[in-house]
């Protein structure tokens, strides 16, 4: 059963566990389960899908409950009104804090239908990044006898398809599990160090007004157990605890 962190009569928000599809996919034809049936079949009713996140990456899934919600939070989503935090333990000790500006062209496995990525050429992308806690571990990966690896918040401005992942590869401190734009050998040891072989990025909140009421609502989600044991075992814990989402 999915885990339900905000339910009311027109949105509803899921912790999306990792290695789960949001929706159908012909890059993933051999999948059987995905968030939206899941979520449906558990709430009884329909539900549409108003943002996306890649199948390796857990946290906050936002769906709307009628098609009018929808549109309005897609246009919101579209607008960059929705703004959204995503943790990540990547490799090396990056900047206290900066903003990624990197455009980034459509890649050989995208829909050509995709909205943001209408041609091939670059579109702008930004991302804004926090270093929230570091360490250096006794293990050669590298040219040097021990590793550095860093917990960080991540807030895309713009929504590019693979950003956070295309982005952190762009500064040199990939995101550790992501087998397509990260390093094998830091990937393997946190495998063998920690037992853990997923990618190591969270959607840890939404921050947006509600479509209906125009409140202000904010949806956080606890991190996965298998992604909370590296942070405790590398002693981020409180340096996590500590972080605002408001």
């Amino acid at each position: 059963m999915l885990q339900v962190l905000h339910h009311d009569p027109h949105l509803i928000a899921i912790h999306k566990p990792a290695g789960l599809l949001v929706h159908r996919s012909n890059l993933d034809r051999h999948e059987q389960h995905f968030a939206l049936q899941m979520l449906r079949d558990q709430i009884g009713q329909h539900v549409y899908p108003v943002h996306r996140l890649d199948k390796a990456t857990s946290g906050v899934l936002l769906f709307a409950l009628d098609e009018e919600t929808a549109r309005t939070l897609g246009a919101a989503f579209a607008r960059q009104e929705v703004r959204k935090t995503y943790l990540a333990i990547v490799r090396g000790h990056p900047p206290e804090a900066g903003l990624i500006d990197h455009p980034l062209s459509r890649r050989p496995d995208e829909a050509p239908h995709d909205s943001d990525n209408a041609s091939n050429a670059p579109q702008p992308a930004q991302t804004r990044f926090r270093r929230l806690a570091v360490c250096e571990l006794p293990h050669r990966v590298d040219r040097y006898p021990a590793s550095r690896y860093a917990l960080l918040a991540l807030e895309p401005v713009t929504g590019r398809r693979h950003q956070l992942r295309r982005h952190l590869k762009h500064i040199a401190h990939p995101i550790i599990g992501d087998s397509t734009f990260g390093k094998a050998a830091h990937n393997r040891l946190f495998g063998t160090l920690f037992g853990v072989r997923r990618m190591l990025l969270a959607s840890a909140a939404l921050r947006l007004r509600h479509p209906v009421t125009g409140t202000p609502l904010t949806v956080t989600a606890p991190l996965a157990e298998d992604f909370a044991s590296i942070v405790r075992a590398l002693g981020w814990a409180q340096a996590l605890s500590t972080t605002d989402y408001h």
